[in-house]
């Protein structure tokens, strides 16, 4: 059994939207990050980082129990349990790879900051305002280009590539953001959306 800790935040709806896709059965631990129970010493043992997600999963590799932090890395993983949502050609898994490192290394810290500076800083800084608002929208900027002309991020079907950016760009108007400005983006979006078992996944924890 695959056991789930997060909460209600982009990197912890990667997971569980992934979960649900796979048809996995998990368990979820709601970890209230609005009251830091992140840093319980029971979640530290887990992950000595403090941040949500990660899962444990009794049947790891081998047989054997594994415990897994860090989103990029708990997706890969539930790719290759399942042979599902990462593609088997070398090159696609090559260009679905590179795209989560992507979403991992820039779409992510990113639009984080963005969402930060834009609505839950206790001070106004202009110029943090000014940075990240700029730098969101060029990050959607290179997403639209990315997805003119193809329906997925990499290869030709869905992947963890799309599934890492989604929860993200589901917050965009956080972001300052509007859809409309990005057509390619806006249709990606509107058909993940569409999928029940990312419906399911973006409710998790309950």
């Amino acid at each position: 059994m695959i056991t789930l800790y997060t909460w209600g935040t982009p990197n912890g709806r990667k997971i569980s939207i992934a979960l649900e896709e796979l048809g996995l059965d998990y368990d979820v631990r709601p970890i209230d990050i609005t009251r830091d129970a992140q840093f319980t010493p029971e979640f530290l043992a887990l992950n000595p980082n403090h941040k949500i997600p990660v899962i444990t999963d009794d049947q790891g590799p081998d047989g054997k129990p594994v415990t897994l932090a860090e989103s990029g890395a708990i997706l890969i993983y539930l790719a290759e349990k399942t042979g599902q949502l990462l593609p088997q050609d070398a090159r696609e898994r090559y260009e679905a790879l590179q795209w989560l490192m992507f979403q991992m290394g820039g779409v992510g810290p990113m639009l984080g900051q963005a969402h930060h500076f834009l609505r839950f800083a206790p001070d106004v800084i202009p110029y943090a305002i000014d940075r990240y608002s700029k730098e969101a929208q060029r990050i959607y900027g290179v997403l639209d280009t990315r997805l003119r002309g193809r329906d997925w991020l990499a290869g030709s079907a869905y992947s963890i590539a799309d599934i890492a950016s989604y929860p993200w760009i589901a917050r965009h108007e956080w972001q300052g953001v509007d859809l409309a400005r990005f057509p390619n983006v806006a249709r990606w979006f509107n058909a993940i959306s569409d999928r029940p078992a990312v419906q399911r996944g973006m409710e998790i924890p309950r």
